[in-house]
């Protein structure tokens, strides 16, 4: 559903006129364009604010994607800057770098990118050591919310071993920096070893991987699967016989198999392994898009309201990834799983008791799955939506829709492709040193972390 809104504040005498009554002004956002040729990754040059080998290693890794790296202020609009902290050590050594970003901020171009590199804390480092690198979290939370048009920041915390040209710091840097990223904003991307692979070519890193999508008939689950296509993946998408023909044209305009099943059924694994094998032979990646919504406040919740929502939203994905890690060989790669959450399983929300357990859930099962997968060259990983402007929500009322909208960083709502370009980033190659994240996908939604 389109935004009237940001529309009228975009354009014409509305924009005019918003602009003097103070009115929200959300932006257009940088997206992928697929049928755009050579779009440049960032909007503009890039800066590099830090010092030392970690700072020396990211401007070499933008200087290799052809960008125009400096070190010091440039002349003209920047398109993303980076700084990097990972050699601090006291909280007073952060002062420096942190006002040099702020001197150069008006200076952003819209839909720029400001992402912090730094190190995770740890329960055994020094009092000064953990407060520096926990103070991270506030800084850049708080800069992304100063960023205006259409502009992110996001942050990458690499474990403490972890080189910052790491094959998955490069990919999480790479995705952070460019338009597949335009809804992710105030977020960490953990990096936590040195796993990954950088692709062949960045532009289609999932060539030759195989990809089985639940819920693919329409909205989100539709443009996951059109993105993974976009990326080189063969498509099996998965979803219930009644969305039969709406699931078959996505198929088709991906190249894909369709595959007409209740995944709550006990032989639902199996007939996606037995299809997805017999035809291309593997399964690389897994999407647990499926999901329903049965909303009730809890006084008046029903056991079909809430034992339906577990069935579909949890157990069909337990039982399904039981299947999934006891067949052999079904990825020569390493399985890589990536669950949908919801901002409704962080914060939780009025009248979604059990979508909010259910989704909390999801986010349990991942970090459970996270080092079974790893003994195995694989990753499980999960994406929390906020607000995103699917059916679901064009069935909201109008006012608290609009709410809904503006209670974010970005002050609109995501689309799917936000949630399914994050997706093709967690299953990709150059992603396999992240596992057991939870990734939102919000503008910086006002609730929860």
């Amino acid at each position: 559903m389109s935004d009237a809104y940001l529309e009228l504040v975009n354009s014409g005498v509305t924009k005019t006129l918003a602009k003097k009554l103070g009115l929200p002004r959300p932006a257009h956002l940088r997206r992928t364009d697929p049928a755009a040729v050579d779009t440049p990754l960032i909007p503009g040059r890039a800066m590099v604010i830090g010092e030392g080998p970690d700072a020396d290693a990211i401007a070499r890794t933008l200087l290799g994607w052809d960008l125009d790296v400096h070190r010091n202020v440039p002349d003209g609009r920047i398109g993303a800057v980076v700084v990097v902290l990972t050699d601090l050590t006291r909280p007073e050594q952060a002062s420096q770098r942190v006002l040099a970003l702020g001197s150069v901020l008006r200076s952003l171009a819209p839909g720029g990118r400001v992402v912090t590199v730094s190190r995770a804390a740890d329960p055994g480092d020094e009092p000064a050591v953990a407060a520096v690198r926990t103070g991270v979290d506030g800084l850049l939370r708080s800069i992304a919310k100063e960023l205006r048009a259409g502009a992110t920041g996001n942050g990458i915390v690499l474990g403490d071993q972890i080189s910052p040209d790491a094959p998955s710091a490069v990919g999480a840097l790479r995705f952070l920096l460019s338009a597949r990223s335009a809804f992710v904003d105030g977020q960490f991307v953990h990096v936590n070893t040195a796993d990954g692979v950088a692709p062949a070519d960045w532009t289609r890193p999932l060539q030759g991987r195989v990809a089985v999508v639940t819920g693919a008939a329409r909205g989100i689950g539709a443009e996951i699967a059109r993105v993974l296509h976009r990326d080189g993946a063969q498509v099996l998408g998965v979803d219930v016989p009644a969305a039969g023909e709406s699931l078959a044209t996505v198929m088709n305009q991906v190249g894909g198999i369709a595959l007409q099943l209740d995944i709550t059924s006990g032989d639902a694994a199996a007939r996606i392994i037995e299809r997805a094998t017999s035809r291309y032979g593997r399964i690389d990646i897994v999407v647990h898009n499926a999901g329903i919504t049965r909303d009730k406040l809890l006084a008046n919740m029903k056991p079909d309201h809430w034992d339906s929502v577990v069935a579909v939203n949890v157990e069909a994905q337990l039982r399904m990834n039981g299947a999934f890690l006891a067949a052999d060989g079904l990825s020569p790669d390493g399985l890589r799983l990536v669950s949908l959450a919801s901002t409704s399983g962080i914060a939780g929300n009025r009248g979604q008791t059990n979508y909010g357990f259910s989704k909390a859930a999801v986010i349990g099962m991942t970090r459970a799955l996270a080092p079974r997968l790893a003994d195995g060259a694989g990753t499980a990983n999960a994406v929390a939506p906020g607000f995103i402007e699917t059916e679901m929500t064009a069935r909201i009322p109008a006012l608290t829709r609009q709410v809904a909208r503006r209670l974010n960083s970005l002050q609109q709502g995501g689309q799917p492709v936000d949630v399914a370009e994050t997706i093709a980033f967690l299953a990709s190659p150059q992603a396999g040193g992240i596992n057991g994240e939870v990734l939102r996908v919000c503008g910086q939604n006002l609730v929860g972390q």
